[in-house]
C-alpha cells in the first residue's frame, strides 16, 4: 500500500501553474498568511506561482477574477482561500458555482474527514471543495491557515504531482483540456 501515498522516481517532475486568491474583506498582502501559506508549500513542491490576489467576499467580483484565469491558458490550478464557511459573507462556492464544468466531490469529503483529525465536528462547517472548470482545477481552501496546511500537504500536493500513485489530477490534465 506504500505505493498508493508515494511519488514514482521513474517520471520526470512536471511543475504546474497556479493561480492563489484569497477571499477576504480585510486582508492586505501583508496579513495574507494563508495565502502565503498556499504559495509556499506550492513553491517548495516545485510549482510556480502564476498569479495571485485578494478579493472582498462578493459573488460578482469573485466570479470575474476566477472566469479570468479559468480562461487564461497560463494557469493549470487555482487554490482559493477563504469564503467557504457558512455566514452570509461566505460566497466562496456560490461564486464558482455557474463555471463549475464536472465537480469533484472526493475532495470535499476527504478534506472534511482529515480536518475532523484536527478540529472535530468543527469541520462540518467547511464547505471546501474542488471541480474542474473548462479545464482548470480549482481548489476552494478555509481560510484558516491550519486548514490551508492541511489541504495543501494532504490531498493538492500530492495531486499536483504528476508522480503520485497510482494516479493524480496532474497527469489527467491534459485529457482534461482536450475534452473541453
Amino acid at each position: 500500500m506504500s505505493s498508493v501515498h508515494s511519488a514514482s522516481d521513474s517520471k520526470a517532475f512536471i511543475p504546474l501553474a497556479l493561480a492563489i486568491l484569497t477571499v477576504s474583506d480585510t486582508r492586505t498582502p501583508e496579513t495574507d498568511k494563508s495565502g502565503d501559506k498556499i504559495a509556499e508549500l506550492a513553491q517548495a513542491a516545485g510549482h510556480h506561482i502564476a498569479a495571485r490576489c485578494i478579493l472582498p467576499d462578493t459573488i460578482e467580483t469573485l466570479r470575474q477574477q476566477m472566469q479570468s484565469w479559468i480562461t487564461d491558458p497560463a494557469i493549470d490550478v487555482i487554490v482559493a482561500t477563504g469564503g467557504t464557511g457558512v455566514t452570509g459573507r461566505d460566497v466562496t462556492p456560490e461564486a464558482i458555482a455557474p463555471l463549475i464544468s464536472k465537480p469533484i466531490p472526493g475532495f470535499g469529503e476527504l478534506f472534511r474527514m482529515l480536518s475532523y483529525e484536527e478540529i472535530g465536528t468543527s469541520t462540518m462547517q467547511s464547505r471546501a471543495e474542488a471541480a474542474i472548470c473548462a479545464g482548470t482545477i480549482v481548489f476552494l481552501l478555509p481560510g484558516s491557515t491550519g486548514g490551508v496546511r492541511l489541504g495543501m500537504e494532504a490531498i493538492i500536493i500530492p495531486q499536483l504531482d504528476n508522480r503520485h500513485r497510482p494516479c493524480n489530477l496532474s497527469e489527467l490534465l491534459p485529457r482534461i483540456r482536450h475534452e473541453h
